[in-house]
């Protein structure tokens, strides 16, 4: 289960950090309290996954999973460049979180 709530955090994550570029410097409250909530169930399954995994892998995997979904949204949403190099990049961070998943 650690594994899954792990997962659940990193979603999480990429929630509240897309969502702080909705909240306009947290002057907008309904983008605001969304991604304040979704800090909160961020930590709470990253505090629940840090029961049964080693920190230093979860919070590397909780990491990559925020870094990666965020930049794909910010490719979706925000029209962000999707260069090779950039792309590339992102698959290191995938490559990362598979290989910690392998070993942990």
């Amino acid at each position: 289960m650690a594994w899954v709530y792990l997962l659940i955090a990193g979603l999480f994550e990429v929630i509240w950090a897309i969502g702080l570029k909705y909240t306009d410097g947290w002057t907008r409250l309904w983008p605001s309290l969304g991604t304040l909530a979704a800090m909160a169930v961020s930590f709470l399954f990253l505090s629940l996954a840090l029961k049964a995994l080693p920190v230093g892998t979860a919070y590397a995997v909780w990491t990559g999973i925020g870094a990666i979904g965020t930049v794909i949204l910010g490719i979706v949403l925000f029209a962000e460049p999707a260069t090779a190099l950039r792309l590339g990049c992102v698959a290191l961070i995938l490559t990362g979180i598979v290989g910690l998943k392998l070993v942990t």
